[in-house]
């Protein structure tokens, strides 16, 4: 089962594409690695957006655990109110079992397709489905710059690069707490699963670059690569998740003025009728004419 659905259709698939492009066998797994990324690609963005969601969801459950953490079951109540399962927040290393089969499947392929030794080539002519002509495709050329491409890479930048890619693709899928806690144990306390995933982030990277001390070059091509387009995808969702944000928060009310606008002279004049002409005079006119009043009434 393990031949017919991985080994026989990996190892036909990379004859073709190695023949398509002109017998280079590493623009052979560049294409291959992009249709194992897009077959799987919808899983993958679940999976991203799945864990950026728990980033934006971690204020309110530092909250809920400062509240609850004497008491475990209202803990959880608070969490599946909010729509929390704190086994999401392995989902970070959910790529990585997807990939599994094929790391191991593809390990076994370049062994085969690559191989010098007469045992390799009987057995890839066993594997070869009809209508591929496997005469015109041997020998493999298997160089690519200082590397062969079946053999581990003699100046450890691959498994470098490996670490490295993968580490970044990490941080990006792996939710984590907006703001760091300044005592470590307690953080562990509060959120055991999280202190897990954030110890993945550093273990898995590190194991699986030193594994490739050991891959075969071509093998630890493939995990760059898909590492490299997994950054990218961590990016655009990150992105698409932002813009998101911003469009559904609603726009903020404008603020109303305390103080009253000053009246304008038409709304002083027209309000309650026109006002006599002694209250738009200035006040020492108007004091003058209620004195010239007074004098005329006394005359009379």
């Amino acid at each position: 089962m393990w031949d017919l659905l991985i080994i026989d259709p990996m190892t036909n698939a990379l004859l073709l594409l190695y023949g398509l492009l002109g017998q280079n066998f590493v623009l052979a797994i560049t294409l291959f690695t992009v249709i194992i990324r897009v077959i799987t690609l919808p899983l993958n963005l679940r999976q991203q957006r799945s864990s950026l969601r728990m980033q934006e969801m971690q204020p309110q459950i530092r909250a809920i655990q400062q509240k609850h953490k004497d008491n475990p079951q209202k803990m959880q109540e608070e969490f599946q109110k909010i729509g929390y399962n704190p086994a999401e927040t392995l989902t970070g290393c959910l790529p990585l079992l997807i990939q599994m089969p094929i790391l191991f499947g593809l390990f076994q392929v370049l062994g085969i397709v690559l191989g010098s030794t007469p045992q390799s080539l009987f057995e890839l002519t066993q594997r070869v489905y009809q209508g591929i002509d496997l005469t015109q495709l041997l020998p493999i050329n298997s160089r690519f710059l200082w590397m062969n491409l079946g053999q581990p890479d003699q100046f450890f930048v691959l498994p470098v690069l490996v670490f490295v890619t993968m580490f970044v693709q990490q941080k990006f899928l792996s939710p984590t707490s907006q703001k760091k806690n300044a005592d470590p144990n307690k953080k562990q306390q509060d959120d055991p699963m999280a202190s897990v995933t954030q110890s993945m982030q550093y273990t898995m990277p590190i194991m699986f670059g030193f594994f490739s001390l050991q891959f075969q070059a071509g093998l630890s091509i493939y995990f760059v690569l898909s590492n490299i387009i997994g950054i990218a995808q961590g990016l655009y969702m990150q992105r698409v998740m932002s813009s998101a944000e911003v469009q559904s928060k609603p726009e903020p009310a404008l603020a109303v003025a305390d103080t009253k606008s000053e009246p304008t002279l038409e709304e002083s004049l027209g309000k309650n009728g026109a006002k006599s002409g002694d209250e738009t005079r200035p006040k020492g006119q108007r004091k003058r004419s209620q004195s010239k009043r007074k004098r005329r009434s006394a005359k009379r």
